[in-house]
């Protein structure tokens, strides 16, 4: 039995769809894919060799692939664009994820108590930080700390035993394969990252913050996502106690970004339906600025301030790092195809 698609061209057999091994997903680029000034997703493109390109109307841009398998996504800046993206993706027809691993890899904004710039951070946790009542900072009561308020309580708390009485969303919070993300640690946590100038200047401000003094290196850390770009101490603060609030006190807030609770959605969703594996989810994020300023500076100053070296140091990073489990896994793809690999693998 021949079964054929019905389109405005007629009827034509289907085709075999294309397998994807690994998926990269990049949030933003400047300019043109290929030949200027990068942005996160030109390096994959161009080093990579991802020359395939298949029309996306419902994404970002076109899809960008080799022979290897590993196909290039741009999403899209913010918590919308992104979950948009991921399940436009997910149901295309076209290309076959059941065994593809996806790497969210993108810059962020980092916590000078944990990370220096250009250093990566890969994610045990997502949070959503958009989830929540806010009320301006100028008109809270004397006693609470910041203006954060899980949904359905009345005032901000750091108890978890509280969430009982909030708002039930399964969409808040994401916990990855903590055994995949260790394997990731494990094989790029010695990767020299190296330095810039401008990374080297800018960090010599945070001088009470020992972390964020360091040369640029690799860790796991927590995120938070939410398509406000916040920025200040206050925040930071709030930030730290909404990770540990939603995914306990082994949970570090490390790095904020803009999309990826909206990325974790519609993969949640896309595995729920058996399309992907959620258990193959990577999150790699990479210091291109601090969340909050030094000592004796203004959140203002901090927030005004341009990105040393213009963020090319985490852009760098996010590749370095990502592609070093992007050959990993294609390296021993007969093994990884059906064995998630763990750091006790290796």
């Amino acid at each position: 039995m021949v079964f054929c698609v019905l389109s405005i061209e007629g009827c034509s057999p289907a085709k075999e769809r294309v397998t994807v091994k690994v998926v990269v997903m990049a949030m933003f680029e400047r300019g043109e894919t290929r030949g200027d000034a990068p942005g996160e997703l030109q390096l994959w493109v161009e080093r990579l060799g991802l020359d395939t390109e298949y029309e996306f109307a419902l994404g970002e841009d076109v899809l960008y692939m080799n022979d290897d398998g590993v196909m290039a996504v741009l999403l899209g800046r913010g918590i919308p664009n992104a979950a948009a993206s991921v399940m436009a993706l997910g149901l295309d027809d076209r290309f076959d994820f059941a065994q593809a691993y996806w790497l969210m890899a993108g810059i962020a904004g980092g916590d000078p108590a944990d990370l220096s710039l250009g250093s990566a951070a890969w994610a045990r946790h997502v949070v959503d930080g958009d989830l929540l009542y806010e009320i301006d900072g100028r008109e809270i009561p004397d006693d609470w700390p910041y203006g954060m308020v899980p949904l359905g309580l009345d005032a901000p708390t750091t108890d978890p035993e509280d969430l009982h009485g909030s708002w039930a969303y399964d969409t808040i919070a994401f916990s990855l394969n903590v055994q995949l993300v260790d394997w990731a640690y494990a094989i790029t946590r010695d990767i020299d990252l190296g330095d810039a100038p401008g990374i080297v200047e800018y960090r010599n401000h945070y001088v009470t913050y020992p972390e964020a003094q360091r040369p640029p290196f690799v860790t796991i850390g927590d995120t938070l996502s939410s398509s406000t770009y916040w920025h200040g101490e206050i925040l930071n603060r709030w930030a730290n106690d909404w990770l540990r609030l939603y995914r306990g006190k082994d949970a570090n807030f490390m790095t904020t970004n803009m999309e990826d609770s909206g990325t974790m959605t519609a993969l949640q969703r896309l595995g729920r339906a058996g399309l992907i594996d959620i258990d193959r989810v990577l999150v790699l994020r990479t210091v291109s600025n601090f969340t909050m300023p030094p000592e004796g500076q203004t959140a203002v100053w901090s927030k005004t301030q341009p990105y040393p070296d213009n963020g090319e140091p985490a852009i760098e990073a996010a590749f370095v790092v990502g592609n070093t489990v992007v050959q990993a896994l294609l390296e021993d793809w007969p093994r990884y195809r059906h064995e998630i690999p763990t750091a006790a693998s290796e």
